[in-house]
């Protein structure tokens, strides 16, 4: 197996990256095949206007998310880094706890470590990673020298080849779950849950709940139907997706994931939750967390965990 497919593979399981109430009612929106059970405070908001069809488009739509991690590169903040490799008894055989500070100068970033404490064989004899998981971490979240970026929020170092694809793939996957990610081996196809040949295979709700912080939201899940047959359930990656969405202004403040697949070439099985917070006028993730197992040839079984907070965040000098 190439060393791309398991970059590629790697980043399906990095992303990716859904408990509901029973439904009252049922809506088929405009999307061929999809049935949407409703709680009974969205068919009351049926009622006054709220349209269906329209909130699933912008659910598909959504770029919100996708922005808020670009804004971790155009302002400061300390992070708290925790990154934690398992044995197969689930007792750490590698971990990384660090603090890092980012500190912004116009479009361009630097990133200090404060302080660092590793164990085991985290790192290898050059000072690289020897796990995936912390590879595709850092790719995420550490910076090392001085990074700008465009007006988009776009590095402006442009690069080729097999690692810039990768590195798209991995956007692709953690800031848009529902639509395919041209590339990625098997699974690309599959994690388009709006397709309508995916669409069948799930369960879609929209509820009315308060997040953990307490802000009221429209909640859109979709989990994978019960009892599917072995060859449907070998057409299912995204096991549960569920999205919440501020009721004002419909821009994400949590969404959760939890994806797996199986074949006899390699199989994974990862959860992860996004937490969100608005700073200086921007969407920004304030909580990250990871965790999940993944095992391909020729590369040992991978299980780790992984948890990354932003805070004190500041504005670019």
């Amino acid at each position: 197996m190439s060393h791309f497919f398991r970059k590629s593979l790697a980043g399906a399981i990095i992303v990716c990256l859904l408990n509901w109430h029973h439904a009252a009612a049922q809506d088929t929106a405009r999307y061929k095949g999809m049935t949407v059970n409703l709680d009974e405070v969205i068919v009351a908001a049926k009622r006054i206007g709220f349209d269906v069809n329209s909130f699933i488009k912008r659910v598909e739509d959504d770029t919100t998310f996708y922005r808020a991690f670009k804004n971790l590169h155009i302002i400061g903040f300390s992070a708290d880094n925790d990154i934690r490799v398992l044995n197969k008894q689930g007792a750490v055989q590698a971990s990384l706890y660090s603090q890092t500070e980012q500190e912004v100068t116009g479009r361009c970033r630097t990133m200090k470590v404060v302080s660092e404490k590793v164990t085991g064989d985290f790192y290898d004899r050059k000072g690289g990673y020897n796990y995936y998981t912390a590879e595709l971490y850092a790719n995420l979240f550490l910076a090392k020298g001085t990074q700008c970026v465009d007006a988009a929020g776009e590095s402006t170092e442009r690069s080729g080849g097999s690692l810039a694809r990768h590195k798209a793939q991995l956007k692709q996957l953690i800031f848009n779950p529902g639509k395919p990610v041209r590339g990625v081996p098997i699974v690309g196809q599959k994690v388009a849950i709006f397709n309508a040949d995916v669409i069948r295979f799930y369960d879609f709700s929209i509820t009315a709940e308060d997040y953990v912080d307490g802000t009221p939201c429209y909640v859109f899940s979709a989990k994978s139907k019960p009892g599917l047959s072995r060859i449907d359930r070998a057409e299912v990656v995204v096991d549960e997706l569920i999205t919440y969405f501020n009721k004002e202004n419909f821009e994400i403040v949590g969404r959760k994931y939890a994806l797996s697949y199986k074949t006899m070439l390699f199989d994974f099985n990862v959860k992860m939750n996004v937490q969100m917070t608005k700073q200086f006028g921007l969407l920004i993730p304030a909580l990250v967390t990871y965790s999940g197992t993944w095992n391909v040839p020729f590369k040992k079984r991978e299980t780790a965990t992984f948890t990354a907070k932003f805070h004190q965040f500041t504005s670019a000098h």
